[in-house]
């Protein structure tokens, strides 16, 4: 199985850690970001793995030579000319994946222990276009799921902002985004959105399908490093 690390961004909220320096390589407990995240991935098997550059991108480049990542087959995605968030990183890698089945994408400000084979195999027996690790925690913007799991909505609890997949009247689960899917590569030909984008906005769009699933995770750990947001079980 191959995998893709999210490290394109700009890292805003860790400033000024990132007025000279690429988020990735953010230290936590004494190694990068991006170690950790390449870490989680290997841990469940993935050694093919994409990473997608845009900031200090040479700095994560360089980092990545290390003897240290030898048992991993890293290949960069080049985001240098525009940055394309996280639906457009994706699309841009689509040849990475393709042909590939199931793949697994990280953000790299994520820390987390969440089961990643357990993740994989609930994915995979679902046959799901794509599964989001989700959990509950406290969050300013929630997505929405049903009693089985299948996402219909999202809503931006500081706003008021709501979105429905669904105009039936259900209840609905607000779980907040881990910042990690299990997505399958049939999900290319039906990304009809160009340019800079969210996966999110992808996900809701391709909702009504019934393929967008959530996966509660309760994991000891997560820590968004960009936020200081914290969970665990």
């Amino acid at each position: 199985m191959k995998g893709m690390i999210l490290a394109a961004g700009l890292g805003s909220r860790l400033k000024p850690f990132t007025l000279s320096h690429p988020k990735a390589l953010y230290p936590y407990e004494g190694k990068p970001l991006i170690w950790h995240a390449i870490q989680h991935l290997h841990s469940a098997g993935i050694s093919e793995i994409v990473v997608n550059v845009h900031h200090f991108s040479d700095q994560i480049i360089t980092y990545l030579k290390q003897d240290e990542f030898m048992d991993c087959q890293i290949t960069i995605s080049d985001e240098r000319d525009s940055l394309l968030e996280t639906g457009g990183g994706v699309r841009k890698a689509e040849w990475f994946f393709r042909n590939a089945g199931d793949f697994v994408v990280r953000n790299v400000d994520i820390i987390s222990d969440i089961d990643l084979n357990d993740m994989i195999r609930y994915h995979q027996t679902g046959g799901h276009l794509a599964t989001l690790a989700v959990r509950r925690r406290t969050s300013g913007r929630y997505l929405l799921f049903d009693s089985n799991m299948t996402l219909s909505g999202w809503e931006n609890r500081k706003t008021g902002e709501q979105l429905l997949v669904w105009d039936k009247t259900i209840t609905l689960q607000p779980f907040a985004f881990s910042g990690i899917q299990c997505l399958n590569s049939r999900i290319f030909p039906l990304i009809t959105e160009e340019g800079s984008f969210s996966l999110i906005t992808l996900y809701l769009r391709l909702a009504k399908t019934g393929g967008i699933k959530g996966y509660p995770e309760t994991g000891s750990l997560w820590f968004d490093a960009g936020s200081g947001l914290t969970g665990g079980t």
